[in-house]
């Protein structure tokens, strides 16, 4: 029987130093890895015992790292030493074969975008026009959807609930994640890919793990999934008979979920 786990990435088993949230003396730290660098400095961590514990999920599951990244930014990240069969990447847009796109899979959901929703310009035009001082980066992702990088201290109370009203009228939704805040197609979800990917592999149960908005249809459309006490999720009190949430927060939580997710794998 295969079993098939998807597993967002940033925040959820990979962390920036920003979002380590350790306590306690350096001599309690735990040993780190590197796992992305960006332009020469590290970017991305887990802990040693989670990098153990990924490649055992490796050998007892299909392993699909599962993520709003670009498949460039997904690139960058290295998790085991045998990269995984498929990767999703911009929160189901792409799907990675053994490191490739696939074309067909590529159109057929920019196919289902462009009939469901408003144009990516409108919101790129909405938000430059909504936007302050407190927005720092403007992005696009695969030609799919829009995000900002915002000073979080310094965007205006109801600027978030006023876009995520505008793009809900638009067939959109917004994400609030660290200091970025994403604006993605409704149509365009991780659960659709990941349902995609669980039919090529033959899977017949799947496992899930995540900590954003972005990542609700995934965690519900998986057997049994689970959450971190940290980030979007945990922030909206978002919850279901079927996930379950970690006891800790910040990397620490990652190296539980790695846990998690292995052993669910391993008693399917």
């Amino acid at each position: 029987m295969t079993v098939l786990v998807c597993s967002d990435l940033d925040r959820t088993l990979i962390y920036s130093a920003a979002a380590f949230a350790l306590d306690g003396p350096d001599e309690t730290m735990p040993r780190l890895l590197c796992v992305e660098f960006y332009q020469g400095a590290p970017l991305s961590y887990l802990t040693e015992p989670s990098a153990r514990t990924l490649e055992a999920l490796s050998a007892a599951a299909t392993f699909v790292p599962t993520t709003t990244r670009t498949p460039e930014q997904y690139r960058r990240v290295h998790l085991l030493e045998k990269p995984p069969p498929y990767a999703i990447c911009a929160n189901g847009g792409h799907i990675l074969v053994d490191g490739v796109d696939d074309r067909e899979w590529a159109a057929a959901v920019r196919e289902r975008v462009a009939e469901g929703c408003a144009p990516l310009a409108d919101v790129q035009h909405h938000l430059a026009q909504t936007g302050g001082d407190f927005v720092l980066k403007r992005r696009t992702a695969s030609d799919l959807f829009a995000y900002t990088v915002v000073d979080r201290a310094s965007v205006p109370p109801g600027w978030v609930e006023d876009l995520t009203e505008w793009c809900a009228e638009r067939g959109w939704r917004t994400s609030l994640q660290g200091r970025k805040v994403y604006c993605l197609p409704a149509c365009l979800t991780k659960a659709a890919a990941a349902q995609e990917v669980a039919h090529r592999a033959g899977a017949s149960t799947m496992l899930a793990a995540g900590d954003s908005l972005l990542d609700i249809e995934l965690l519900e459309a998986a057997h049994l999934s689970i959450r971190p006490a940290h980030g979007e999720l945990h922030d909206t009190g978002w919850t279901s008979r079927t996930t379950a949430v970690t006891a800790a927060r910040g990397i620490a939580a990652g190296e539980e979920i790695a846990a998690w997710l292995l052993d669910r794998a391993a008693g399917a």
